[in-house]
């Protein structure tokens, strides 16, 4: 069921992605050549935390026999690892990695949700190119995240775009609804035909999150029962904001 926000919801929601924005600002100094992925996410916690949110993802359950509880404040995902990667110890970022990183905040019962792939030190013109697409494609999708219009204009558009770029597209995960859960109805594909899905109603709040594949879009996952990788080996990028539905133009909650 899609909830519609009222205003005080609205505010409340504006409030807990507002510590997201900020989060990522002071997180992006924090990744840099030599730090462990384990390490970042501590850093992760403690900005979190000092902002005043709670770190929803610690602890979360997917509800999944066999799937254990998530046991980080973020999922940090470098090169091939296209989302949900365990932050571990001995996971060293080395200089020219691009490295995701996906949050949820929670605070005064609402959530805020948002990915950023960062690009550490000097890369690859091809890494550069997929995360400036990813983050385009998150635009692209947006144009259409407007009343009189469906959810299936915002999947077609980024889908298209990517496609058109010579990229792939995760298909198997999605955006979705955000608010006092931190998945609600709708899904959002990342692909998908145009006039399709839900009308986009003002109140909504939504995760619209391109996940771009830079080879073949087929995927695995690693033992940890989360962490998902390319298989091929090619990079991948996430870029995702939480934004709220107007009766014009959408607001992006997530950036300040």
């Amino acid at each position: 069921m899609v909830t519609i926000k009222s205003k005080k919801e609205i505010e409340l929601m504006k409030d807990v992605c507002k510590i997201v924005a900020e989060f990522y600002e002071q997180l992006e100094k924090k990744v840099r050549p030599g730090i462990s992925t384990y390490e970042l996410d501590k850093e992760a916690e403690k900005i979190m935390r000092e902002l005043g949110a709670i770190p929803a993802q610690i602890g979360y359950d997917p509800g999944i026999r066999g799937i254990p509880k998530f046991p980080a404040a973020t999922c940090i995902s470098v090169n091939d690892e296209v989302i949900h990667g365990i932050p571990h110890k001995n996971h060293i970022i080395q200089e020219g990695d691009i490295v995701s990183v996906d949050t949820v905040a929670l605070k005064n019962g609402f959530h805020g949700d948002a990915a950023r792939t960062f690009i550490v030190g000097k890369a690859s013109n091809e890494a550069k190119r997929l995360v400036d697409v990813t983050k385009q494609a998150f635009y692209e999708g947006l144009k259409f995240a407007k009343p009189g219009y469906r959810i299936g204009d915002i999947s077609h558009s980024i889908g298209e775009y990517v496609k058109s770029q010579g990229y792939s597209v995760l298909k198997e995960f999605q955006g979705h609804g955000i608010g006092k859960e931190m998945h609600e109805d709708p899904g959002i594909p990342n692909y998908g035909k145009a006039g399709k899905g839900i009308r986009i109603e003002p109140g909504m709040t939504l995760c619209i999150e391109p996940m771009v594949i830079q080879g073949k879009p087929d995927i695995w996952e690693m033992d940890d029962g989360w962490t998902i990788v390319t298989d091929d080996g090619s990079l991948a990028a996430h870029y995702e904001n939480t934004i709220l539905i107007t009766e014009n133009e959408p607001k992006i909650l997530t950036i300040k």
